[in-house]
């Protein structure tokens, strides 16, 4: 019996909102790029990111030479996961009705199984 390779996948997390526009442009260009390549992605907005999981405020982050960051988790979101963190949203007054269709609310529990899975790559921004 052979053992296979487990699959690669990319967790990647965003800790800057428009308080940061290049890191959090950074973030979502990368797991727009991977999502684009095939790999599976999940991307976790955190901090000020989290509000980028409501609607039309990743409109707000407008960056000179970059792809518009509401098209960026759009894309993530058609092919990967995109989580807000639960102690983020709650302290920004989010709730599950307050999120883009798709995107979920969950806590550091999921994000470190999500971080340690074999194959897994996580990035944080």
């Amino acid at each position: 019996m052979t053992e296979t390779t487990p699959a690669r996948s990319l967790v990647v997390k965003s800790t800057s909102g428009t308080d940061r526009p290049e890191a959090a442009n950074q973030a979502l260009t990368v797991a727009a790029a991977a999502v684009a390549a095939g790999v599976e992605v999940s991307l976790w907005l955190t901090g000020e990111a989290a509000w980028f999981g409501v609607p039309d405020r990743a409109d707000e982050l407008v960056l000179e030479h970059a792809a518009p960051a509401a098209d960026l988790v759009e894309a993530v979101l058609a092919a990967g996961t995109v989580t807000v963190c639960s102690q983020c949203a709650a302290r920004r007054g989010i709730g599950p009705d307050d999120v883009l269709a798709g995107v979920r609310i969950a806590g550091a529990a999921l994000f470190v199984e999500e971080s340690l899975r074999p194959g897994a790559q996580a990035l944080v921004y």
